[in-house]
């Protein structure tokens, strides 16, 4: 097995596998990768039940950790989806929230089981490392959204 370098760790209660499921399914570029089973009892688990699963994301190495109730995601980690169109952003954003998460500010959503994403149209990090007059409008047409609606954010550059 080809383990990579760096690797982003997920903590979850018990649903690690459903999760990687779920983002393999979602995003392109991804991949299910070894499940690997604990080979005896542990505080929050049982010899046999999932302990691991590897995956890609979206082209990211990532390890999902059937961890227990002890910690639990924020936003303080948060993967960044870029989409090129209203259409993938509503893809991705649908995905996320009608799979049992739920929507937050300027383009950010929670799946499921607590993970921050940033479903962000290129539109907008355009706009806002343009800098200028065309950012500032950009970025107060955002504040206002929760899914980023891509024709508002091209109308506000335009000014």
């Amino acid at each position: 097995m080809d383990v990579a370098k760096n690797t982003i760790c997920l903590w979850y209660d018990k649903d690690a596998e459903a999760a990687a499921r779920f983002y393999t399914a979602t995003f392109p570029n991804s991949s299910m990768g070894a499940i690997c089973r604990a080979p005896s009892d542990y505080p929050s688990g049982a010899a046999g039940d999932v302990l691991t699963v590897a995956f890609i994301v979206a082209g990211i190495p990532c390890l999902g950790l059937n961890g227990g109730p002890a910690f639990t995601h924020n936003e303080a980690f948060s993967f960044q989806i870029a989409t090129d169109d209203q259409q993938e952003t509503d893809r991705y954003w649908n995905a996320i929230v009608d799979h049992g998460g739920q929507e937050s500010a300027c383009g950010w959503c929670k799946d499921k089981w607590g993970v921050s994403w940033q479903i962000t149209p290129r539109v907008l990090t355009e706009a806002l490392a343009g800098g200028g007059d065309e950012a500032k409008r950009a970025f107060v047409a955002m504040m206002d959204m929760k899914k980023i609606d891509v024709a508002a954010i091209e109308a506000a550059r335009r000014g």
